[in-house]
């Protein structure tokens, strides 16, 4: 083998623990960030808790604002409309604050504020992220409430096409935050259901990662790594959502899984992607219910990777152990086995299968499926033919 050249960063500072959320001020401070807007979602915009810490900041002598209008499955609207309370505010910076689509639009009006293009024209695809004019990128301090994603560390967000309704990665180095707040104390009020489906996201990042067949021996340790911390962690999340101890760990795992998956991702995010813009459903939940199937349908190409991986979890039965252990843990965290079960029908699976084969997603697949073998797996995450 040929080692390849490759381009390896994990530049974000992660602070992590209890309590720390006290310290957002003074990482804006030392980030030159004295007009933050705060973004986040309606649903966190109006608890107590986050009342509480965009009055700390306020004591703290910054002139902190707040933005709301984020969709949980983001559109280009959310983006526009930051943008305008962006420059409305003359704001210097932004902390992104909760969950996927708190992080994403955030980290997308960071980026958009200073350019004259399309947010579409920085899609993930080639140099086209060197159509922004880096200079007017904002800087970026990350806070996740719930561990899925992993946005705090990445350098991409999601946006759903407006006419096309696919949903498109917008990527920029310079959207790496520069701070990402692990605070397990802000994930203790996120119900049972939304603990379970975001913790299936971490999964699913952690797992295609650890498989992609990519050059990256580190993204795909960190991704193994990720796994056992799902495994010994998600279901007590779920079943008691004020252990610190798993919350932390979650947090942990959804960090390195968004850490992991710049070695690549696969065919569990090209069809969730797709669903997602078309039915609107939870990024999470799809990820849980269609990771299975896409095991399966890559175990030739898979297997002696899946079987490490299960010795080192110490699951016994190699792949087969892998994949009931999958099957067991989504049983117990109530993630549904179909689709069909989340209210998705066979009626659009020739889109799907058409979406996610141009999905950036499905260039890291370890095997390269066609439109027909897209659409025979999409309807079997449908119908529950495993």
């Amino acid at each position: 083998m040929t080692i390849p050249h490759r381009n390896i960063n994990f530049p974000t500072a992660i602070k992590f623990g209890a309590g720390r959320i006290k310290e957002l001020a003074d990482h804006c401070k030392a980030n030159g960030i004295m007009r933050p807007l705060f973004v986040t979602d309606p649903g966190l915009a109006a608890l107590p808790m986050v009342k509480a810490i965009v009055d700390d900041v306020r004591k703290a002598g910054l002139a902190i604002e707040m933005f709301s209008d984020v969709r949980p499955n983001p559109v280009e609207a959310n983006i526009i409309e930051g943008v305008k309370a962006y420059k409305k505010g003359k704001h210097d910076g932004v902390i992104a604050f909760g969950g996927g689509s708190g992080l994403d639009i955030g980290k997308m009006i960071a980026l958009m504020h200073g350019q004259t293009i399309s947010v579409f024209d920085l899609e993930d695809i080639g140099d086209w992220y060197t159509r922004a004019d880096a200079s007017k990128i904002s800087p970026i301090i990350a806070v996740p409430t719930t561990a899925g994603t992993g946005s705090e560390v990445g350098r991409a967000g999601v946006i759903t096409h407006p006419e096309s309704h696919e949903k498109k990665i917008i990527f920029h180095p310079n959207i790496m935050p520069k701070v990402a707040i692990l605070d397990p104390e802000l994930t203790v009020g996120l119900p049972a259901k939304l603990t379970a489906a975001t913790g299936m996201d971490a999964l699913a990042h952690c797992i295609e990662a650890y498989c992609a067949p990519f050059y990256n021996p580190l993204a795909k340790g960190v991704g193994l790594e990720g796994m056992l911390l799902v495994k010994e962690n998600l279901a007590k999340a779920v079943k008691n959502g004020k252990d610190i101890d798993a919350r932390g760990n979650m947090l942990v795992a959804s960090t390195m899984g968004a850490t992991a998956f710049q070695r690549g991702l696969g065919a569990i995010h090209a069809l969730s992607h797709p669903f997602g813009g078309l039915y609107d459903a939870h990024h999470g939940m799809l990820n849980g219910v269609i990771m299975p199937y896409v095991l399966v349908a890559n175990r030739k190409k898979i297997e002696k990777d899946i079987e490490r991986a299960a010795a080192y979890l110490g699951i016994k039965g190699g792949f087969n152990g892998f994949l009931k252990w999958v099957l067991a843990l989504r049983k117990e965290i109530g993630i549904p086995h179909t689709l069909k079960d989340i209210g998705i029908d066979t009626k659009r699976l020739d889109e799907v299968a058409e979406m996610a084969v141009r999905d950036p997603s499905a260039g890291g697949n370890p095997i390269q499926f066609t439109v027909k073998q897209y659409k025979s797996l999409a309807k079997k995450c449908v119908t529950g033919n495993l």
